[in-house]
């Protein structure tokens, strides 16, 4: 017989000892994978790196995959500091990308910097509203978050589809569902050869560490998300900060909707947001809800991604195998904090005796 309690406080250095022990026993399962397939554990792991970090240009596409993960991963964290189960991310990033579509499609004439500016704010605005949503049915009728903002990530993915289909579809494509390319100006520069979001992530990381680490806001966040009781006892006004919260954290999902389809996209299609909102969910946990771990995080799970991509090709083998590597990497991260939280403790079932009368 197996029982599960609760574990008293680990010190922070076994904890992550625990967890890198964790990352080590799930690169052990995947080398007996990959013997099997006839490759070289050592050769796949070493190319894993090489391909995410082996020159300049590989490290760049790193980073411009750290920087969305990142971005998004905070703003989930903002909500899930205040216990508000944020999983829309997806779909706040989707209409980020809408947003700022829409000022690039039909305000091209604008200055470089007026139409990135205007784009920045108009997405930040779209993505905090579709977050406000949930967060403003939660504080009047108590509804789930969790399935409300689950369910608005596929009606935002949809409409992607409408307007790529519809409205917004490319005259010039020759029938191609596709809608038109960004004019140059509407593009994010780059500098040192990588998108200028990662300037807008430094900044915005900066922020938000002073939100949540000094500020009055911050301090009301983490008291709702200890107890909302003592939060309404001490004098707060709860629904007030949760819709400002949601707003915050929605916000930051719509900025990366715009980073990813004027610094890397230039156009806007289904696969705007690429299941980075879904990943952000863990990378904000593994984080735990801290925001100087998120970017560390951001980056190792980039460097999976990228290298990921990058043995598919050296080594011929399918995407699924890549994304299994991805799977059980993140499927033991996440075990090792079942068992940084909690102990299993193994008991013998005793034996009854029957008596007969």
């Amino acid at each position: 017989m197996i029982r599960i309690s609760k574990r008293a406080e680990m010190p922070q250095r076994k904890k992550w000892i625990v967890r890198l022990l964790g990352i080590v026993l799930a690169l052990v399962v995947m080398s007996f994978f990959f013997l099997f397939l006839g490759h070289n554990p050592l050769e796949v792991y070493q190319t894993l790196i090489t391909g995410s970090l082996g020159n300049y240009n590989r490290f760049a596409r790193t980073i411009e995959f750290v920087i969305p993960l990142s971005l998004s991963a905070l703003g989930i964290m903002i909500a899930f500091k205040m216990k508000f189960w944020n999983i829309g991310a997806e779909g706040q990033i989707v209409v980020g990308a809408i947003a700022a579509t829409y000022i690039a499609l039909n305000f091209s004439e604008l200055h470089t910097v007026l139409l990135l500016s205007t784009m920045f704010i108009v997405a930040a605005l779209a993505g905090g509203i579709y977050a406000f949503i949930p967060a403003f049915f939660k504080v009047k009728f108590n509804t789930n978050e969790t399935l409300f903002t689950l369910m608005l990530n596929y009606i935002a993915l949809r409409l992607v589809v409408y307007l790529q289909y519809g409205p917004w579809r490319d005259p010039g494509a020759r029938g191609f569902p596709k809608i038109a390319n960004f004019s140059q100006n509407a593009r994010l520069p780059d500098i040192f050869g990588i998108h200028a979001g990662w300037i807008i992530l430094i900044i915005v990381f900066a922020l938000v560490y002073l939100l949540m680490n000094k500020s009055k806001l911050g301090y009301e966040i983490a008291v709702i998300g200890e107890s909302q009781k003592t939060a309404n006892y001490a004098g707060m006004n709860v629904s007030k900060v949760i819709l400002i919260a949601l707003f915050l954290s929605g916000a930051l999902s719509g900025i990366v909707g715009m980073l990813q389809v004027s610094g890397v996209n230039y156009t806007l299609s289904r696969q705007v947001s690429g299941g980075m909102g879904f990943t952000a969910i863990i990378i904000a946990w593994l984080s735990q809800i801290k925001v100087v771990l998120v970017p560390i995080v951001a980056f190792f799970f980039a460097m999976l991604v990228q290298g990921a991509t990058f043995i598919r090709t050296a080594f011929q083998i399918p995407q699924s195998i890549a994304e299994v590597l991805q799977a059980t990497v993140l499927f033991f991260a996440l075990g090792s904090e079942f068992f940084i939280n909690y102990k299993l403790h193994f008991e013998k079932k005793a034996k009854g005796r029957v008596q007969n009368g």
